[in-house]
Order: structure tokens, then sequence, then C-alpha cells
């Protein structure tokens, strides 16, 4: 039997303010509970949950050549420089950072509705970024992307660098690069608190969300449930709500944020697989990722990853992810 919420409209005011500003990217506008044995968000995992067979990364495959966790280009010793003919003085001379993200993804990446301005802990990696290149970092023209857009807009060059919340992934670095990863999250389960599914297999048969180009599609058809396939994650949850799916699958750091906008949901059982997060880069630009990977050390070391996991994701803050390099 499908779960439903109690009737009278409660719900909507929570998530009323992300869904303007969904809203607003339809109209051309730019601008958790944890279950036992789940890491903390953004930490790696180790072991296997009860319950759930061995975990691997996301993208990992038993082919040795493919490690999606090794960044492609260790950056230089010292602090992020940019260096006369690199792609960064070629950005530089525009005056500005082209950074694909999204306005709907809290808290990672969304539009505040209240001062129209751009916040979460992805736009604080791109802000850095900003700052290494030009000394302030809102030298930046943000673009909204979905899930489906992220590797086409960085390989027709409509944006330098993406944001979005993008796992790495052997298919993924097939056709794009990416820096070294700069959060780790773990794919679990948003559902009603008055479901009694307890993991993504009791949803068998049954309608699970998630959006178009996210790799936790896999995990939901090998649980055989029918996928339902949206644009932004705000979609999934106005779509729980009104009892036409009954759960939604992503990164727990995802699924936390809606949970913070409807009260009467909850994180669902233990994480499925890990999720980690590198910042998405042209394969033409190999000097940027080196640069990127540069501003990601310094922010792991000067305490400014620690800061902003703080501000966005909370406490207790783990350890920032240890960087890996192919070279």
């Amino acid at each position: 039997m499908k779960a439903r919420l109690p009737r009278g409209g409660r719900v909507w005011l929570r998530v009323l303010p992300l869904v303007l500003a969904t809203a607003a990217l339809a109209l051309g506008v730019t601008g958790a509970d944890a279950a036992p044995a789940t890491p903390a968000i953004g930490a790696a995992s180790t072991g296997t949950a009860p319950g759930v067979g061995t975990v691997h990364a996301v993208g990992q495959n038993s082919a040795a050549s493919c490690k999606p966790e090794a960044s492609s280009i260790a950056p230089p010793p010292g602090p992020p420089r940019v260096t006369a003919g690199s792609f960064m003085a070629a950005i530089r001379a525009r005056g500005y950072l082209v950074a694909g993200v999204s306005q709907s993804t809290y808290p990672f990446g969304y539009l505040n509705p209240y001062t129209g301005a751009r916040e979460g802990f992805d736009i604080d990696m791109i802000r850095a970024v900003a700052q290494a290149i030009f000394g302030n970092p809102n030298q930046v023209r943000y673009k909204t992307i979905s899930d489906d857009d992220r590797i086409r807009d960085i390989r027709n060059g409509s944006v330098d660098i993406v944001a979005r919340t993008d796992t790495i992934t052997c298919a993924r670095l097939k056709q794009v690069d990416f820096s070294s990863v700069y959060f780790v999250a773990h794919q679990r389960v948003l559902g009603l608190k008055n479901s009694p599914a307890r993991s993504l297999a009791d949803f068998r048969g049954q309608k699970v969300c998630a959006t178009k180009g996210s790799d936790s599609i896999a995990a939901i058809v090998a649980a055989k449930a029918i996928v339902v396939q949206v644009t932004n994650w705000t979609d999934c949850l106005m779509l729980l709500q009104q009892g036409d799916v009954a759960a939604i699958s992503t990164d727990d750091n995802i699924l936390a944020g809606l949970a913070k906008q409807d009260l009467w949901t909850e994180l669902i059982g233990p994480f499925i697989n890990d999720q980690p997060y590198g910042l998405a880069i042209s394969k033409q630009h190999p000097d940027f990722v080196a640069f990127v990977n540069a501003v990601l050390e310094q922010l792991r070391t000067d305490g400014q990853w620690q800061a902003s996991y703080a501000k966005w994701v909370g406490i207790p803050v783990p350890a920032p992810p240890q960087p890996q390099y192919a070279s």
C-alpha cells in the first residue's frame, strides 16, 4: 500500500523556498537522522555495513587502470599559481570564472530565495577557485545546470568547471577530468516516517525517484524498484509529498537537505555505496586540473574545508578526504 502524507498542506511550507528557486530556474532566472553503522556525511567509509555486501566506490571496477578517486594530475608544490599562457590566465583575462552549479540542492548548491545569493558547500569550492585566480571570490558567473547537463556542458565549453555533487566514476572519466576528491557522500534512501521500509530493497516494485543523469539510478534498478526520473531533487520531494513515489534514493547529504525541508521524511537504512565528489574539468585543460587540485590542497590544510563543512553540513567535522593522484 502506498504511504501518503497527512492532508492539510503543512509540508508545503517547509519546502517552499527551494520550490521557488526551482520555479525561478524554469522561468529563466539566473543568478539527518543517521542510521546505525552509517558513517558521518562526508567521511570515507570502511568495512561493511550491517545487511549490506562489500561496499565498493562508485565507478570502481576490476580494471586496474580505472581508479576514480585518483585525479589525473598532481598539483605543483606551493600555493596555486596563475602562469602565463595557462587556461587560468585566459580565465583571468576574461574577467570571470564560469561555473556550472545547482540552484536547488540544499545545502551544497542553492539559490537563497531571500537574498538571491548562491550558497552551499559546492559554491564555497568555486569561490575558492575564483579567489585563487583573481584574488576575489566573487568573480564568478554561475550557470544553473541539471545533473544531466554536467558532462555535456564541460565538453562543449559552456562552463569552465562544474561543482554539482558530481560523483567521479570510470564512465565519466572517459569524457572529462576531475579534481581530487573534495567530499565523500554515501547513497541512501529518503522515505516517509510512516513507511515500514528499512532499506532500498524493501521498495522492490515501487516507484523510487532520482534525477536524470544521476548515477544513483543504477542502485535503484538493481533493487528492482521502478525508477522515476526528474530534473531536480526538489522535484523528487514534491512527488514524495504527493504520494506519486514511495521514496527517493541518492547521496545522503542531498537527502539530509531534503529532510530538513520536510519533517515528515527520514533517511532509511544503511549506506548503499560511496559517492566520491570531484570538480569536473575539460580534458583539454590539464593545467587547470592541477591548479584546482592545488586550491583543494590549500583548503584542506588551512582550515577552510573544515569551516565550510561545519557551516553547511554540520558537526562533528570529519577529516577532509585525502587526495590521490595518478601522476
